[in-house]
């Protein structure tokens, strides 16, 4: 048996014055000069930006993904694109009777926590076999001009990240892709060594790869840890948990039951902190 450990890896418009122009002819007292009058337009009144389309498809690079707002181009999702649209909404950015910045914290935090939530449901599977792809959600709100102008949406999309940081073409709508096991495989988390090694990365399955990701540990079930949102454990603890149970994982798939191979992986502090509190088991593939 052999393990392979390694932690786990976001002003108004005016007018000028207007003089009349008054003529005089000869012999006549000049009439008087009309008031100079002027005049103020109100402020124009500009239209919001609109919510984006629900079902829309992108061409995003890795940077645009990674960004707040988005400029990508809109194509047909039976062509290639990198980003699906899954969810729109409105943010809620009133508290107490005032509106937040559309790139407040309370603001982004709301996003960051919907877009994630409503991702398993789109894509037809579970919180595992979530975790066991390498299928992501980016979310975008207006720019701060189109805020200013009463834009309040928010867009999720669906994106999937292989080798680093690219995002993998896309060639067809990711709706329910993942309630079967034959449409969902080539989206899965592979690797193209041991998460140990230097030359590792994920991939999608799909790719050229060496190793898979088999299951999960849910490291707060494991540990027995309380409340909504549990304090890191301690790297000791959370690298101790799993180990056992990869090594299960790596045994159940390997040909040879007394020599085989396995890898555990787990999240440090700051992954921790950003809700990742689980761990992957690995194997060769």
């Amino acid at each position: 048996m052999h393990p392979r450990l390694s932690r786990l890896l976001p002003a108004a418009l005016a007018l000028g014055a207007l003089g009349t122009l008054n003529a005089c002819t000869e012999g006549s007292d000049p009439e008087p000069e009309a008031a100079t009058t002027s005049a103020a337009l109100p402020p124009p009144v500009a239209s919001p930006a609109p919510t984006p389309a629900d079902d829309g498809c992108y061409r995003l690079s890795y940077e645009d993904a990674l960004a707040p707002t988005t400029a990508g181009s809109k194509v047909p999702c039976g062509r290639t694109h990198t980003s699906q649209t899954f969810a729109t909404g409105t943010l809620d950015a009133v508290v107490d009777g005032h509106l937040l910045a559309v790139d407040s914290t309370r603001v982004r935090d709301q996003v960051a926590t919907t877009c994630p939530d409503r991702l398993p449901e789109f894509l037809g599977g579970d919180e595992e076999t979530m975790r066991l792809t390498m299928l992501r959600s980016v979310w975008f709100t207006p720019t701060l001009e189109q805020a200013a102008e009463g834009a309040q949406w928010y867009r999720c999309d669906v994106v999937a990240v292989t080798g680093g940081e690219q995002l993998a073409d896309l060639d067809e709508p990711l709706d329910g892709v993942l309630a079967e096991d034959s449409s969902a495989d080539p989206y899965a988390m592979c690797g193209t060594a041991a998460p140990d090694s230097e030359g590792f990365q994920r991939v999608l399955c799909g790719e050229e790869h060496s190793w898979r990701a088999l299951n999960s540990v849910d490291l707060v079930a494991e540990l027995d840890l309380t409340g909504d949102d549990p304090d890191y454990p301690g790297q000791d603890a959370v690298r101790e948990a799993g180990q056992d149970l990869c090594a299960d994982a790596g045994e159940a798939v390997a040909e040879d039951a007394l020599d085989f191979e396995w890898g555990y992986e787990w999240p440090d502090r700051r992954q921790w902190r950003a809700g990742q509190t689980y761990g992957l088991c690995w194997a060769p593939d």
